[in-house]
């Protein structure tokens, strides 16, 4: 690593880092799950300075990559930040089990892994047992985007959400809609060939299911 990059880690990555203070202070929630080099999760935090966006990234060379784009030249000390972004640089699933009940309004899955072997399926963010922890966290009428340039992912996306009670799908294209912003791993798949495909799905109501308020499930307690 270089030393650039050590400094964005050990200095900007901090100053971002997500804590139970800022997601407090947030109205609306989204939450973007493996970021890559960040360029989707800026123009979301750039589009919706009202929106707090949480992105979720385990790799440093991507969390170094979005630092470095928000920081520039700059000191990573003193460089301004959005103020509405907030980064969380560890499984995205330890999160969704920290957050309180229907508290995000938008969930962004852009390119993920495919993890195209069978005996690897479990460890893909679209499965069974993830879906039951997002209807949880998500909001009735939430919205979940998904982009996928895996055949193998594709047709799972379309399963495992097909038997999903919790949500139901609103689009299924083979064109990114124009109010999605772009990522370099959509350039690369239509590069080499790769048709995408784009999802929304939306979190059916339940009645008994109601708006907590914004506090860590082991906080210290009811609002």
């Amino acid at each position: 690593m270089r030393p650039r990059q050590r400094l964005l880690l050990d200095i900007a990555l901090p100053r971002l880092r997500l804590t139970a203070d800022a997601l407090a202070a947030f109205s609306a929630l989204w939450l973007e799950v493996g970021f890559g080099g960040g360029e989707h999760a800026r123009a979301l935090a750039a589009d919706h300075p009202d929106i707090g966006l949480i992105a979720c990234e385990v790799f440093e060379n991507g969390i170094c990559s979005l630092l470095a784009a928000l920081v520039g030249e700059g000191d990573p000390a003193t460089a301004a930040l959005p103020a509405n972004l907030r980064i969380w640089d560890a499984d995205a699933r330890r999160l969704l089990l920290l957050l309180p009940d229907a508290c995000l309004d938008a969930l962004f899955l852009m390119f993920p892994d495919p993890w195209p072997k069978a005996r690897h399926a479990k460890r893909r963010f679209v499965h069974p047992e993830t879906v039951a922890l997002l209807a949880r966290v998500m909001r009735p009428g939430g919205e979940w985007r998904i982009a996928s340039d895996d055949p193998t992912y594709q047709a799972w996306v379309d399963t495992v959400m097909g038997e999903a009670e919790a949500f139901r799908l609103a689009e299924r294209s083979a064109v990114r809609p124009a109010h999605w912003p772009p990522t370099r791993y959509e350039a690369k798949a239509l590069r080499e060939g790769r048709q995408p495909l784009y999802w929304r799905f939306l979190r059916n109501p339940l009645p008994e299911q109601g708006v907590a308020c914004r506090t860590w499930r082991s906080g210290s307690g009811p609002c």
